[in-house]
């Protein structure tokens, strides 16, 4: 039987999600072992798509092999039992055996979240980017717009990054402005590594008023990382959706954006 998992986590305390060497702390081992110790014999664990250190998830998921029977509130449990508080299952579904987490999924989403105001937010440390002077969201959201579409966006991927094509369908990239927060929301078939990071810092540069909002087009055309500004930090970016065909019947992603908690005075003097 092929199973799929929901997935959430707090990314602060890990390396990412796939397995590393010895002694790095990775979130996929601890999913692995956890659901191995209720399927009582060993899994092989695909997710939708590999999270960067520090980066958090309100919707991974993940599918194995078993033939282990098991209720699907059992896999839930069951596996919650042996993890740690910052990594949680939400749910699981029996899939058809041509299901896979990754290939079969037709987009992803993700959400950057700034807290912009004057002090450092304590209570979400780690869970957003903090700036701590005024952002000009408005012109934020007109560069966001340049990045709508299917192009290369060579200027956006990391050095490192292994995929063989630059080329990215982007259906949506917007912010979204509100209590102090301004949310970068992007949605693409696909992304290459660090994509929502770089597209965070080139948006910061322009929200503090370094470059106009044309810039962002510039880069885009350029096809040159070397022009392509700074990587934004990991701690505000979520995985918040993948999606799949209706045939597979998997809970729809519900992410709703968060509200700074107790503080509701002035952002800046």
């Amino acid at each position: 039987m092929r199973i799929a998992l929901g997935i959430e986590y707090d990314g602060s305390a890990f390396c990412g999600w796939q397995t590393q060497q010895t002694g790095i702390r990775a979130i996929q081992p601890l999913v692995q072992a956890a659901v191995e110790s209720v399927a009582a014999h060993s899994i092989v664990l695909h997710c939708a798509g590999r999270t960067d250190t520090g980066v958090h998830a309100a919707y991974q998921v993940v599918h194995f092999e078993t033939q282990a029977t098991r209720s699907m509130r059992a896999w839930v449990l069951g596996t919650n039992a042996n993890l740690p508080g910052a990594v949680g299952v939400l749910w699981a579904r029996p899939v058809a055996d041509d299901f896979h987490a990754r290939f079969s999924a037709y987009s992803r989403a993700y959400a950057y979240i700034i807290s912009n105001r004057r002090t450092r937010p304590a209570l979400w440390r780690g869970k957003v980017t903090w700036e701590c002077r005024p952002l000009n969201g408005d012109a934020m959201a007109r560069a966001a717009a340049y990045w709508l579409g299917e192009h290369d966006f060579s200027s956006f991927r990391a050095n490192s990054c292994q995929s063989r094509s630059p080329m990215r369908r982007v259906t949506r990239c917007d912010i979204e402005t509100t209590d102090q927060l301004i949310i970068l929301n992007v949605e693409a078939n696909a992304f290459l590594q660090h994509m929502v990071r770089n597209f965070a810092g080139v948006l910061l540069d322009i929200g503090r008023g370094r470059h106009p909002p044309e810039w962002a087009h510039e880069l885009l055309l350029a096809r040159n990382r070397a022009v392509g500004g700074m990587t934004a930090p990991p701690d505000g970016l979520y995985l918040t959706a993948v999606r799949y065909a209706d045939r597979f019947a998997l809970p729809a992603p519900t992410w709703a954006r968060p509200a700074l908690p107790c503080y509701n005075g002035p952002a800046f003097d």
